[in-house]
């Protein structure tokens, strides 16, 4: 009874005090009123991962602004090749925003206070195409609002391409980064629709960014993507514990990343500049970036870029790839 008591009170003082409490004996904590193999973190307050304990959270994250490009004729730009599967590219869309759409509402199950919005930047879909997307939004529960791409507004700003496809490509990604810049005020996720994301991306995403900014204490960049080009080099990196899964430090993404709002408008010349032409590689200017600023990629994969088997900057590695597709059907 008197140790009872004592444990009582003890456990009392640790919450008073902001510490948590590992019962290893009965595989709990009394602290939390949860047992261990539960989720132990706290969002915007503290990250819990056994063994290493906790981290205080200092950077701390209250909207998600999601930026998704849509064109959903063609099929792989500037290539001839096909895509896994091999669908019409309007299938690809609906289903990568149809992901994105599952995994948003999945972390808004855990992380209720935060807000989201997305706005779909669309290159001339056609109707048919947009009623699709429209019908999927209206489903959705969520904030998502469609601009169009305006092509006449970039004609004097980006240099001339070989094709409209590219310039296409250049003026929507730039108009991304405009809004982006404009609406963001906390994290800004950038993403193509050639994407599927599993369920849990984007609590991961908004929890490890949590806990491993707090860690080294700076805004960083993420990449949702474990892409088959970080494998084909010798190139060192460093793995870090995020919130379920292991994270690589990365020195090269494609388009699709999340980062702040802080680091879009400090990096803003390297941002516009990867639009105004097209560069050897494409994201030579992100690139650049990521030699003075933190970017990670998750270990394994949080989403799946679909293109063909053979390309470096595709299919992730160990990931069912059917069983992701038929449940965004």
């Amino acid at each position: 009874m008197k140790k009872s008591i004592i444990k009582k009170l003890f456990i009392k003082l640790s919450k008073v005090l902001g510490y948590e409490i590992i019962d290893q004996s009965d595989f709990s904590s009394p602290t939390l009123q949860k047992e261990l193999n539960e989720d132990l973190s706290i969002i915007n307050k503290k990250s819990i991962v056994l063994p290493l304990g906790e981290v205080k959270i200092t950077k701390k994250v209250s909207t998600v602004l999601v930026i998704f490009r849509t064109n959903t004729d063609v099929e792989i730009w500037d290539q001839n090749k096909k895509r896994l599967f091999e669908e019409p590219k309007i299938e690809y869309s609906i289903r990568a925003l149809k992901s994105l759409i599952r995994s948003i509402n999945f972390s808004k199950t855990k992380y209720s206070n935060i807000k989201f919005k997305i706005i779909i930047v669309d290159d001339k879909s056609k109707e048919e195409n947009l009623n699709k997307i429209k019908k999927l939004i209206d489903g959705s529960g969520l904030d998502i609002s469609i601009t169009p791409l305006n092509h006449d507004k970039y004609k004097n700003t980006i240099k001339q391409q070989k094709n409209n496809q590219t310039f296409s490509n250049l003026a929507s990604l730039l108009q991304s980064f405009e809004l982006g810049k404009k609406h963001c005020e906390d994290l800004v996720f950038f993403v193509e629709d050639d994407y599927l994301h599993f369920e849990p991306m984007m609590e991961e995403m908004i929890a490890s960014y949590e806990r491993i900014a707090s860690q080294v204490n700076k805004d960083i960049f993420m990449c949702p993507t474990d892409y088959p080009y970080l494998y084909m080099n010798n190139e060192k990196t460093n793995i870090l514990i995020g919130n379920k899964r292991h994270w690589r430090t990365i020195n090269q993404t494609l388009c699709t990343f999340m980062t702040t709002k802080s680091l879009l408008d400090k990096y803003w010349n390297n941002f516009y500049n990867t639009c105004l032409d097209r560069n050897d590689p494409f994201e030579k200017h992100l690139n650049e970036i990521y030699s003075k600023e933190f970017c990670i990629s998750p270990l394994k994969s949080l989403s799946l870029h679909l293109t063909n088997v053979n390309s470096s900057y595709g299919l992730s590695p160990f990931i069912d790839y059917k069983k992701l597709w038929d449940e965004n059907e």
